[in-house]
């Protein structure tokens, strides 16, 4: 069987680490070989380039090569885990994907979505998620659970408008691809956003 690919989208503090975690949980109670991964991330490569793109240190990185960083550690995401595990029939969990980089550098940096999912298609090789899951969260309470959480990394510490236009954002591209991109509004209870997963996900699953 081939594998399923779900990524996991939504601006900072919407409760993306729980939600995965869970979902693996359930998918493995139901039989599935699971693999999490991140964005930027996910190998030892895209590590190193994930380090470069969220240091503090680097506050005059321009927009463009934010861009193709995130697009470098994808490509190499994609080619030594998500395909192999597709072609092996795992499901694969991703938190974050190409629609982070259409939202963050499309939206919230003004390059265009059509030209980020472009420079992309290069990266992920053709390869769409079965399924994207977009927690729904106002930017403010997002920052507000952060700081809460752990010291703030580039992309956190950008201004509120910056934020608020990734919320916008999200819900631009869920509008633009509802077959795909599914809505939970992140202000339900941990429970009630994780049965809405699994709800999204059975009906992939029974439709493949």
């Amino acid at each position: 069987m081939q594998g399923i690919l779900i990524s996991i989208e939504g601006p900072d503090g919407a409760g993306k680490t729980t939600q995965i975690s869970l979902l693996k949980q359930y998918l493995e109670q139901k039989g599935f070989s699971c693999i999490l991964t991140r964005e930027p991330g996910g190998t030892k490569i895209s590590e190193k380039i994930r380090h470069l793109i969220l240091d503090k240190e680097n506050s005059k990185m321009g927009a463009v090569t934010e861009m193709l960083l995130y697009s470098a550690a994808r490509a190499q995401l994609v080619h030594e885990v998500i395909r192999p595990a597709l072609e092996e029939g795992k499901v694969i969990i991703c938190d974050r994907y190409v629609d982070s980089s259409a939202v963050y550098q499309g939206i919230a940096r003004n390059l265009g979505v059509d030209t980020v999912y472009e420079v992309n298609e290069y990266a992920i090789q053709g390869i769409w998620p079965d399924l994207t899951i977009h927690l729904d969260l106002e930017a403010e309470e997002g920052i507000r659970r952060k700081k809460n959480q752990t010291e703030l990394d580039r992309m956190e510490l950008e201004t509120m408008d910056f934020h608020k236009k990734v919320c916008e954002g999200y819900r631009t591209l869920a509008k633009r691809n509802p077959d795909r991109i599914k809505t939970i509004n992140a202000m339900l209870s941990v429970e009630e956003i994780h049965e809405a997963i699994k709800k999204q996900l059975e009906f992939v699953i029974k439709n493949r």
